[in-house]
């Protein structure tokens, strides 16, 4: 693996956020009952819609891309790195610092609000449930920065520890009564396993087809055999009101589904490789890569800006989700949540770009030339 510049690797991280996005998206539904706020899904009311969400759940994807740069950053002289690694999670949190002010004044404005008119939009805004997400994305870039200061520790870890410790999670708290709250061990351990496997391929691991093949296949059939005989959901996404979820704390099952997902990757980078020499797709990935995280972190408040300032009740917007009409009345509204987050790209983006640094004139003499 060479230190220069691999498109299909953003070409990778731009699949895996816009794949988050669009999950959302498709399975959020925010009703309104009688004043109240509740989130809705398409996949509880039809079951049968579960093994969509199979093309959806790709945070997978950003680990590995993740532990691939953090790993190839890292090599050379150590100043280096920890310039990269100070600019890296500058990042990743001061758009962070920017949500959660505008969200802050958001939630002043509606509480000022409720005493004059009690109820309504003011209620709503205010609400657990838009708040939470709001903050939905907030866990994710904990775990991902955590794991990217911590490479030095991980780096070379091999990922069958990780994903050991996942089994041994899962068999405790499934099959032996542990304690429900072991299972958040793995929001760590599970993200762990595909951060492992994009550093070990930044090594040169998988420079075969067959040991990618081996993770499609093995992940897949591990992922088949949880769901269909040892109980895990279908469902690679949240759905309200279930019992277990495999992303809330991940599972054993999001994370050899997770495996599978880095096998593809590796098998697809030829095909993305090639795809990226031409302009179009490449102009499209670099826009996408330039303004992840504000992608990322306003695509819930893009949806719930659409749900509660369009009047309704509009089907597929304000609608429960009852069956496969709903979805299909979903899809007309994506270009809407789509146009309001390039309304927030445009205001938020220049919040994730790294300050110029500070140049010299030729008036200010430097500091070794002052003392001459």
């Amino acid at each position: 693996m060479t230190t220069a510049r691999d498109r299909a690797v953003d070409a990778l991280r731009a699949v895996a956020i816009l794949g988050v996005v669009l999950g959302h998206w498709l399975v959020t539904a925010l009703v309104v009952d009688d004043g109240t706020v509740r989130v809705a899904s398409p996949l509880r009311a039809v079951p049968a819609l579960a093994p969509a969400s199979w093309l959806f759940q790709t945070l997978a994807l950003f680990f590995f891309v993740g532990g691939l740069v953090a790993t190839r950053r890292a090599v050379g002289a150590r100043p280096g790195h920890r310039a990269w690694l100070s600019a890296r999670l500058q990042r990743l949190f001061r758009p962070v610092v920017v949500l959660v002010a505008v969200w802050s004044v958001i939630v002043i404005a509606a509480t000022l609000w409720a005493y004059v008119e009690p109820g309504g939009l003011a209620a709503a805004l205010r609400s657990h449930t838009v708040l939470k997400l709001v903050a939905s994305p907030l866990w994710f870039l904990l775990v991902f920065a955590a794991l990217t200061m911590a490479k030095p520790i991980v780096g070379r870890l091999h990922p069958a520890w990780p994903l050991v410790v996942v089994v041994l999670v899962d068999l405790g708290r499934f099959g032996l009564g542990a304690p429900a709250w072991t299972g958040w061990i793995n929001l760590a351990a599970g993200w762990l396993v595909p951060f492992c496997l994009g550093a070990a391929w930044s090594r040169g691991a998988f420079r075969s087809r067959s040991s990618a093949w081996a993770m499609l296949a093995g992940g897949l059939v591990a992922t088949v055999v949880l769901v269909r005989w040892f109980g895990y959901p279908v469902s690679m996404v949240g759905v309200p009101g279930q019992g277990i979820s495999n992303l809330n704390p991940p599972t054993l099952a999001a994370v050899t589904f997770g495996i599978a997902q880095c096998g593809l990757a590796l098998l697809l980078m030829p095909m993305l490789r090639r795809v990226m020499l031409r302009e179009r797709p490449w102009r499209a990935v670099t826009a996408v890569n330039r303004s992840a995280m504000t992608i990322f972190l306003w695509h819930q408040t893009s949806l719930l800006a659409v749900s509660l300032l369009v009047p309704g009740p509009l089907a597929g917007l304000h609608t429960a989700p009852a069956g496969p009409w709903w979805l299909a009345a979903r899809v007309v509204w994506l270009p809407v949540f789509a146009l309001v987050l390039l309304a927030c790209r445009a205001l938020f983006h220049r919040y994730e770009q790294q300050p110029p640094a500070p140049t010299v004139t030729p008036s200010q003499p430097s500091a070794s030339a002052a003392s001459r």
